[in-house]
This record gives structure tokens, C-alpha cells and sequence, in this order.
């Protein structure tokens, strides 16, 4: 059943989303146009992700890294233009096309991939009771510099906690963190490493 909070939000999300594409469509014709010039199509990179309930959708990038070769790791494959796309977020920007398709939300946990489902605890898994976000508590609070288990700690605590008044005070730390660019990656990877389950090993 759809809260007076579910409206609400859904209703930030559409506005809040149209009306950060208009601003920030001048960033992401150039770094498009970047993109193209120093690696050539596709500028967007598609990945399956898991949304609200398990359900998979495409989450949509700016492409930052090379055509993958068996044996080298996502951080060589890196490129510079990429690394200052991720530096500064312009490389999730697409997804505010996401947000508007009711896919993600502005606030939420950050969407990861299908191959993780059975790797989470029963209470981890609770992070998908709702949409998935371009920012987070998780993301205001150290990025990818935090380890999985913290992570999922604060997402889950967002799911128990959220409301209107939490979501704007997360929009409102966002811009601060990305501009510090700070956790932008976990050491010696492009991003974190790869989520094997509670402990370490996948079930």
C-alpha cells in the first residue's frame, strides 16, 4: 500500500531528477563528447543491477574504463579521463534518467549486482525493502572507503529510519562529499571489491 511518505518521496524524486538533468546536461554533453573522442562508442555503460524487491534493472554510467581483457584488473582498464569522471561522480549523473523511470531514487541504498542476492544475511537483504539510490547514508558517510559490513549496517538503518526529513538531510551532505571526493575507491581497486558474503566467502 502507498504511504503518504512513498508519495511524497516519489514525487521529490520526479522533480528533484528533471530538474538536475536540465542543470547538469551541459556536464554530460562534454564529458560525453570526451568519452567518444578518447575511447570511442558507447559513451553509456549498461549494467544489471538489483532494484526494490530483487528486481533486476539496467543502471545506467558513463563509461570510465577499457574493454575488459582476461587477466587485467579494473583498475589498470581505469583511464584518466575516467578517474576524473569518478572523482567527481559526472559518471553517475545517467542515472537520474533512472530515478525518473521509478527504477531508483534520489536517497537509498546503492544498487549492486544480482550475483550478490545469495550472498546477503537475512538482515542485509533488508536493504532492497526499498528503492535503491543515487546517494545514500552509506555514501555521506565514507563511500567506498567503508567495508561491506558497515555499509550494509547503514542501509539497513536507513530502511528502519527513513522519512523526508532524513532523505533531505542526505541530499544536503551529498554535494560536500563529492566535492571533497573523498571514498572514491577502496584501496588498490577501481571501486571495492567484490562482495563474497558475511565472512568473507560466498555461501
Amino acid at each position: 500500500m502507498l504511504t503518504r511518505f512513498d508519495a511524497l518521496k516519489r514525487a521529490l524524486d520526479v522533480v528533484g531528477a528533471a530538474a538536475l538533468l536540465v542543470l547538469v546536461s551541459p556536464v554530460l554533453l562534454l564529458a560525453a563528447a570526451a568519452i567518444r573522442a578518447s575511447m570511442g562508442p558507447p559513451v553509456l555503460y549498461r549494467q544489471v543491477r538489483t532494484g526494490r524487491g530483487g528486481a533486476p534493472f539496467t543502471l545506467l554510467k558513463l563509461r570510465t574504463m577499457l574493454p575488459a581483457n582476461a587477466g587485467v584488473p579494473d583498475a589498470a582498464r581505469l583511464t584518466p579521463l575516467g578517474r576524473v569522471l569518478r572523482a567527481t561522480s559526472v559518471d553517475e549523473l545517467p542515472q537520474l534518467w533512472n530515478v525518473l523511470r521509478g527504477e531508483m531514487s534520489l536517497v537509498g541504498p546503492r544498487p549492486l549486482l544480482p550475483a550478490y542476492l545469495g550472498r546477503y544475511s537475512r538482515e542485509q537483504a533488508r536493504r532492497h525493502e526499498v528503492r535503491p539510490g543515487l546517494t545514500g547514508l552509506a555514501q555521506v558517510s565514507g563511500r567506498n572507503a567503508l567495508g561491506w559490513e558497515e555499509r550494509f549496517a547503514l542501509d539497513v538503518w536507513y530502511v528502519d529510519h527513513r522519512g523526508l526529513a532524513l532523505d533531505l538531510r542526505i541530499l544536503w551532505r551529498t554535494l560536500p562529499v563529492v566535492v571533497r571526493r573523498r571514498g572514491v575507491s577502496a584501496p588498490s581497486h577501481a571501486t571495492m571489491p567484490e562482495f563474497l558474503g558475511s565472512g568473507g566467502q560466498a555461501p
